[in-house]
């Protein structure tokens, strides 16, 4: 039978063969490869919050706007039909505008 250990998330050592040994998270979660490689994408791969709509590795900046209840209405009644996000026909919304006034 393979040796069990327990152990806190952190460096457990590079001698360690997860497909034969039984290592253990804090939480009993046993840590195979799979989980392993989704532990260090959450820790190396990616930032913390929503990702970038630009694709790079940076901060997305919000805009906030204040509209009449119809127009969220409207804009809630055209996300639905293209099943999309409010924020993303927002986002076409605001772009389309800027295109045309740009000149």
């Amino acid at each position: 039978m393979a040796r069990r250990k327990k152990t806190e998330l952190g460096p457990i050592g590079p001698d360690i063969d997860l497909d034969t040994e039984e290592v253990y998270l804090a939480d009993g979660t046993r840590l195979t490869e799979d989980v392993a490689a989704e532990l260090a994408e959450e820790v190396f791969g990616r930032r913390p919050g929503r990702p970038s709509i630009t694709g790079e590795p940076a901060k997305t900046p919000n805009l906030t706007v204040r509209v009449p209840p119809e127009v969220r209405n409207s804009l809630e009644e055209i996300a639905a039909r293209q099943g999309r996000r409010v924020a993303d026909v927002t986002r076409d919304a605001v772009t389309e505008y800027i295109e045309r006034h740009a000149s």
